[in-house]
């Protein structure tokens, strides 16, 4: 008996092993020398086999398609052919994996668990909120599209002065969500509990918007932010005549743009808002990011150029197959004939040129804002961080308050602020890889200058 019962251990123990569930979602992160990332992968099972998708948080990433997902002798691999990246780890139990995540020519140690890794954001409120949150829908009629957001609304009677916060570039939802952080979610909760009503919604193609991200540009993004305000101009605790657009980065760009073709618009606040041509803005951004990772200025004084005229054929009205083909000599006219076969070179080319012929690209490479700046007569303040690499502060604040002051509206305020980056977080040096491990979303110096400046201009302002 004793003997048949050893057997049947030793029968059973592979099924046990085997029978280690893979499905769920996995949570780990991925540590660099500059940098660290959240990392998400779902894994579903049907009929056919496996599925899965990786999400990558702190770079705003949701859904990266996985190509393949094999699971055999307690060895997961999972590919993912759109960013060149598989993963090998090996099940430890049910709620943890081990393994290397590799990508071109990195490989990089990563442990997954089904432990969700919560962030600190001590800045994000809790509910019970001490005011009204609604979610609503309104229309872009010129789009044929619905939009979909969040209103906010102060607990107090009566007609309340209003926002429309406007992301800045890529896809974002409703919260602006990047790096782990929810900006608008602490805008809108800070601005709400002191009297003013704020309406955030996704973009479109985003979260429950209708609409295609893909094939729109700023100037088609400013009808969205348009119809947002066509909506509240009729809601009735909104006070019509102090509604204003806090747009953050290219945000600023939409808030621009429809400040200076509807003067109904009573006021912009603009945080980091771009404020010079997108060739211009790029070089400075790409200057500013390369120096901050070490590289000296005589390489620099080397590279400029080349983007230069990779911008200059961007600006140009070229079919897209000579376009492509043009950025293709640019970016590759370094390169040794040996390093373009690799295949991971390629498709990384390949993206490279997608991204650069992408409407909102092309758009953003051609479109200055100077020419909409000059036509604003509303009331602006306009904030940047002394450390943000993205949208360089002197340039930007430069551009805004000369173009506007020249053309006769005084109603600008600037002001730059020390130790902050492009959120607008207290910070080190301001690169990008800071902005996830940075517990603080938002500066509550910035937070409380935007409401008082909202309350002397505009609420305090006689009609």
């Amino acid at each position: 008996m004793n003997k048949i019962f050893l057997y049947l251990i030793i029968f059973l123990l592979p099924f046990e092993v085997f029978s280690q569930s893979i499905t769920g979602d996995w949570f780990g992160i991925l540590t660099s020398e500059n940098n660290k990332l959240r990392i998400i992968i779902h894994i579903t099972q049907s009929d056919s086999g496996y599925k899965a998708s990786m999400d990558s948080p702190d770079q705003g990433v949701k859904g990266i398609p996985v190509s393949t997902v094999q699971y055999q002798t307690s060895q997961l691999t999972i590919e993912m052919a759109a960013i060149g990246a598989k993963y090998i780890g090996k099940i430890m139990n049910d709620t943890l994996l081990k393994g290397t995540f590799v990508q071109g020519n990195f490989s990089i140690p990563l442990k997954l668990s089904k432990k969700e890794i919560v962030l600190n954001r001590p800045q994000e409120p809790i509910p019970p909120y001490p005011y009204k949150t609604i979610d609503v829908t309104f229309p872009n009629k010129e789009a044929g599209i619905t939009l979909a957001g969040t209103l906010t609304l102060p607990a107090t009677k009566g007609k309340h002065p209003a926002a429309i916060l406007v992301s800045g570039s890529g896809p974002q939802n409703r919260n602006e969500e990047i790096m782990g952080h929810k900006p608008f979610l602490v805008i809108a909760d800070y601005l709400t509990r002191n009297g003013i009503a704020v309406l955030r919604f996704d973009d479109r193609g985003v979260g429950k918007s209708e609409g295609n991200f893909s094939t729109a540009t700023e100037k088609d993004f400013s009808t969205d932010v348009e119809a947002a305000y066509n909506y509240l101009k009729q809601y009735k605790n909104i006070d019509r005549d102090k509604i204003g657009i806090i747009g953050h980065s290219a945000g600023g760009w939409c808030a621009f743009m429809l400040a200076g073709r509807n003067k109904e618009i009573k006021y912009v606040v603009s945080l980091a808002g771009m404020a010079v041509q997108g060739d211009s803005l790029m070089l400075k951004q790409a200057e500013s990011i390369y120096k901050s990772n070490g590289m000296p200025d005589s390489i620099w004084q080397t590279l400029a150029p080349k983007l230069r005229k990779r911008y200059t054929l961007l600006k140009q009205n070229k079919k897209p197959e000579i376009l492509r083909k043009e950025l293709y000599l640019n970016i590759t006219e370094s390169f040794f004939t040996k390093d373009l076969n690799n295949n991971q070179l390629k498709k990384q080319i390949k993206t490279e040129i997608q991204t650069m012929t992408s409407p909102w690209y092309l758009h953003m490479m051609k479109y200055d804002p100077v020419q909409d700046l000059k036509k604003i007569t509303c009331a602006v303040l306009a904030l940047n961080g002394e450390k943000d690499i993205q949208v360089d502060a002197d340039i930007n604040l430069s551009s805004i308050q000369t173009t506007m002051q020249n053309n006769g509206n005084s109603n600008v305020t600037i002001k730059k602020y020390p130790s902050l980056n492009h959120l607008f977080q207290h910070c080190k040096t301001g690169k990008i890889s800071e902005y996830a491990d940075i517990e603080e979303t938002i500066s509550p110096e910035v937070l409380h200058d935007i409401v008082q400046w909202i309350k002397v201009t505009i609420v305090s302002h006689k009609k």
